[in-house]
């Protein structure tokens, strides 16, 4: 419904041109996961007038946690690629409508997209022509336009090409809220096989150039922001062989080594006129739910991708990871509320770090009791097997694991994760 608004407005306003141009790569980048950002510090200064805001709470495809629905104008700069992906869509033999911007188009657009309250900032990516500086420099002339130009101050994210020069990849720093230089594959066998023309190792020191300029930027306090909400990434589920234990590894290394923000998981989708070496269909959507789970689980609670699976294979679509590794853990169980940690009490099924935190603030006061969890709405058919409090104790097991499992997964699947 929103692009047809911007499509109806670009038509009525600036022509038709423009606005077939954006119905193609507008299409075109929606298979790109990883704009949905957050962390976006403000830009607003004393005494300086600007046009647009970008706070703290985030930017993205969704609702901020003040209840702001936010969005972003998600366009490439241009269809055409020199590279053959074999699971792109926008790959050099692929058969589809191809378009470009101008840099000063997508300026005039965001801009006059903001000012009707369509869009808080731009997130923007290209297919690579000429070269891969040259394509930067694009993106760059885009941001610094809107940044030095126009004073915009909303949110800016630029898709970084890996290839290009690293002083490009500075400027690009410079300017944009958000870099994300996407991995594309899990794995280097992967990435020769189906975008042979890509280098691993070079998206990598595309992504060490990024976090060496924000760590020189953090040690200068009068040194210009880089990149200040982070870098992110983004790998395709299902085009190959590869299986989770694989992709979560691969995520958990990338986290490590260079303070990404987000690894973003996007489920192969088959595209029209597909190589035969690609699926032609494609993962179930609940796996790429599962990793996002999976993901989740290791930032915020401290498993590592080892005790989410431990042995080759995917994750469990009939059940959120975090219930599967209790169930694979039952010796770890009950917990005991008034004397395991958070950090313990946060491993529970149907307890998120949030409830686990209010329950330890809570048991400096008094006893933790039943009805305690279902005052915090726990989830409790989940929690019941696996907590003691003061007043209740789970039967003395008699439920084997699988029958629990069988139990639980029966219930309509839970798209948040506790």
């Amino acid at each position: 419904m929103r692009l047809k608004i911007l499509y109806a407005y670009t038509v009525s306003v600036v022509g038709m041109e423009l606005s077939e141009k954006l119905e193609i790569l507008a299409d075109a980048a929606k298979y790109d996961a990883s704009c949905a950002s957050s962390g976006a510090p403000k830009r607003a200064s004393q005494g300086i007038e600007g046009l647009g805001a970008s706070t703290g709470s985030g930017i993205c495809h969704s609702f901020t946690p003040d209840g702001r629905c936010v969005s972003l104008l998600k366009i490439l700069l241009t269809n055409f690629c020199l590279y053959d992906c074999q699971y792109c869509v926008n790959r050099r033999s692929s058969n589809v409508p191809r378009a470009r911007f101008t840099p000063e188009e997508v300026v005039g657009l965001t801009l006059d997209f903001y000012r009707r309250n369509y869009i808080d900032g731009l997130f923007l990516s290209s297919g690579v022509i000429r070269s891969s500086d040259y394509t930067m420099e694009q993106l760059v002339r885009v941001a610094k336009s809107l940044r030095e130009e126009h004073r915009f101050r909303g949110y800016i994210h630029l898709k970084t090409i890996p290839d290009a020069d690293p002083e490009i990849i500075a400027q690009a720093g410079r300017y944009a809220d958000r870099l994300s230089v996407n991995i594309e594959l899990p794995t280097e066998i992967s990435l020769e096989k189906l975008a042979p023309e890509k280098s691993g190792r070079t998206i990598k020191l595309a992504m060490g150039t990024i976090r060496l300029a924000q760590e020189e930027s953090e040690a200068e306090p009068r040194a210009p922001r880089f990149a200040p909400a982070g870098q992110s990434t983004q790998m395709i589920v299902g085009a190959d062989e590869t299986d989770d234990r694989t992709i979560l590894a691969t995520a958990e290394t990338l986290y490590g080594s260079y303070r990404l923000k987000r690894v973003y998981y996007s489920a192969f989708s088959p595209i029209p006129d597909s190589p035969s070496i690609v699926p032609l269909k494609a993962p179930p959507l609940l796996r790429e739910h599962r990793l996002y789970q999976a993901d989740f689980l290791m930032r915020g609670y401290g498993f590592s991708a080892s005790e989410l699976l431990d042995a080759p294979g995917n994750l469990p679509l009939d059940v959120d990871p975090k219930l599967a590794w209790a169930l694979a853990h039952r010796e770890r169980f009950p917990v005991d509320l008034n004397a395991a940690p958070v950090r313990t009490i946060a491993r529970i099924p149907g307890i998120g770090m949030r409830n686990a935190k209010r329950l330890v603030e809570l048991r400096r006061s008094r006893r933790i009791r039943y009805a305690d969890l279902v005052r915090l709405r726990c989830g409790m058919e989940k929690v019941k097997p696996f907590v003691v409090t003061q007043d209740y104790r789970p039967p003395v097991r008699e439920t084997s694991s699988e029958q629990l499992r069988r139990a639980l997964s029966a219930a309509p699947v839970q798209l948040a994760l506790l």
